[in-house]
């Protein structure tokens, strides 16, 4: 159940990372909502992070939260706000993504 906490931690990371994205081309009222949107995802992350580190160890959990947000991330930005896809940058997202699963694989929880 930790592994899913922490899952879900690390998607409410991509999801203030998007409004981030976000609230660059925002105005008014649009970039309230946005900002809220922002608090609200960051607010959500951390204390998701907070109970999965009450069960698994600090260092496994805060590397895959960090990395879930980072490749969810980086996947927004290739499809929602058109970044380059470019050989050596879906390389290393995959050698992150193998990093998480040997992560989850390795530990002792």
């Amino acid at each position: 159940m930790n592994w899913i906490i922490l899952l879900i931690a690390g998607l409410f990371e991509v999801g203030f990372t998007f409004c981030l994205g976000k609230m660059k081309e925002a105005a008014g009222g649009a970039l309230t909502l946005w900002t809220l949107g922002f608090f609200a995802s960051l607010s959500m992350s951390m204390f998701l992070l907070y109970r999965a580190t009450q069960n698994l160890p600090i260092g496994t959990a805060y590397a895959v939260w960090t990395g879930v947000g980072a490749v969810g991330t980086v996947l927004v930005g290739i499809f929602v706000f058109r970044e380059p896809a470019t050989f050596w940058r879906l390389f290393f997202i995959s050698t992150l993504i193998a990093s998480i699963i040997g992560l989850k694989f390795v530990s002792s929880h």
